[in-house]
């Protein structure tokens, strides 16, 4: 067998975002093939053997690769619409438009995203696709593609609704699935694509889209099947106070009340937004394990609200980072979430007390890998973990005043990144990345913007 390749990256201030927080303000990182060997303060051990590759990480800040827990790839091709609409006039205002995709316009808007991210320091993505218009194509198959050519980690939440316009639903009939369709083709989607093992580049999760574009009988399903299937559940909760409203109009309970008892809280579920929880919510969250994908820039654009992120911290609930579909956060990276998960979490109840900047860090790094099911694989810098990890520029002029390198990267201006790797394997360099063209990526996400444009107008 061919001898283990090793990287060694000297001379960087570490962030572990271990158990303990450790962090170094010089250190090393080796990476040994696929996996982390080592990690400590000081230079790399003299008389490692085959070493292909020294990094100088001298004013650089080396981390976790950024996780995202919560996305809507096929966004990034209706992007500045409705700028001013809150979710629901938001959603009606959109899905006309969305119920046109194509299979490539979203193997386009995949790459659009996957890329947009990569370059800003995400080495775990995940996708929240729940659109399946008749005779669309291969979407699941489409987005899977697209990560896969990035070179990203990724979990694709294979969603559904079949709750249309005819049923009190806000996207056209054409656009969802009937109950038996949406469970055959998630259930072809996890078994064609889900990979469960320690090192797998894609997992598949079961994500109904939302409580109130799905039925029941489909979340019930939903959890059973996932479960049978031994994989993960995701979908949208408690985003807005319609939703509230919502839920206790048709099912006399609130949204967390109503997904529990559909078999919708535990270790193996985590749900996008979680803005408006009560204390009974964050409890029951907590008790079962439930995780939280936290979208700060997206509550804030569709004016949904501040979720009681420190509340849920405190409880124990697990809790990361999502930057949203694109259409309700243009930018589509995830380093602003970073910065905005602080930010707006201190203007409430808790003020100055609410996150520091190295909670922030961790809800965008081993938080993140927690809500996925990957918290023992990735999400901190730790001998036997994956190779996931990313150097941070921080001696040009955008930081290198701040003493403290990890609030520069939370507080600071995005960082350019010198070097993202994944599985050992390097995804970015210099800002720019190694797997795909970034300007025809940007060609063609241009042209199937229109071309969707075109098709939504009757052109």
């Amino acid at each position: 067998m061919a001898a283990v390749q090793r990287i060694v990256i000297d001379n960087g201030a570490i962030a572990t975002v271990d158990a303990d927080d450790t962090e170094y303000a010089t250190g090393h990182v080796v990476l040994a093939g696929h996996r982390i060997e080592s990690v400590g303060a000081g230079r790399a051990p003299e008389g490692l053997e085959n070493v292909v590759r020294r990094i100088d990480a001298t004013g650089h800040l080396v981390t976790p690769g950024l996780v995202n827990t919560h996305h809507h790839f096929y966004q990034w091709i209706t992007r500045g619409l409705a700028t001013d609409h809150n979710l629901f006039d938001w959603l009606v205002a959109l899905y006309p438009t969305w119920a046109r995709i194509d299979e490539r316009m979203v193997y386009e808007a995949a790459r659009g995203s996957l890329a947009m991210m990569a370059r800003g320091g995400v080495t775990t993505a995940m996708d929240h696709h729940y659109i399946h218009p008749r005779g669309s194509g291969d979407l699941s198959g489409a987005v899977i593609r697209a990560a896969r050519e990035a070179g990203i980690r990724f979990t694709l939440a294979r969603g559904s609704m079949d709750r249309g316009e005819k049923d009190g639903g806000l996207p056209p009939d054409f656009a969802v699935e009937t109950l038996e369709g949406a469970l055959a083709g998630t259930e072809a989607t996890v078994k064609e694509h889900h990979d469960s093992s320690f090192d797998a580049m894609t997992r598949i999760a079961v994500a109904p889209c939302s409580p109130f574009s799905v039925s029941t009988e489909l979340l019930r399903e939903g959890a059973e099947l996932a479960r049978r299937l031994g994989v993960r559940l995701h979908t949208h909760g408690s985003e807005t106070v319609e939703e509230e409203a919502f839920c206790q109009e048709l099912f006399g309970m609130g949204p967390t009340d109503y997904l529990e008892s559909t078999g919708w809280l535990g270790e193996d579920v985590w749900m996008a937004h979680c803005v408006h929880m009560n204390d009974s919510d964050i409890a029951a969250f907590a008790r079962t394990g439930t995780g939280v994908a936290h979208c700060p820039s997206s509550n804030a654009r569709l004016a949904a609200g501040i979720a009681r992120v420190p509340d849920m911290l405190a409880a124990g609930v697990p809790v990361g980072l999502g930057v949203d579909g694109t259409a309700s956060n243009e930018s589509g990276e995830l380093h602003t979430e970073l910065r905005n998960a602080l930010l707006i979490n201190r203007l409430g109840a808790h003020r100055a007390a609410a996150l520091s900047a190295r909670q922030a860090l961790r809800l965008g790094t081993h938080g993140g890998a927690r809500v996925l099911g990957r918290a023992a694989e990735t999400g901190s810098l730790e001998a036997g973990k994956l190779a996931d990890l990313v150097l941070w520029k921080l001696d040009t002029l955008a930081h290198a005043s701040i003493a403290d390198p990890v609030a520069a990267l939370v507080l600071g201006a995005a960082p350019p990144v010198t070097a993202s790797f994944v599985n050992g394997r390097q995804i970015v360099e210099d800002g720019h990345l190694l797997t795909v063209d970034e300007d025809a990526v940007a060609r063609a996400t241009r042209d199937e913007a229109r071309r969707l444009a075109r098709i939504a107008a009757g052109g």
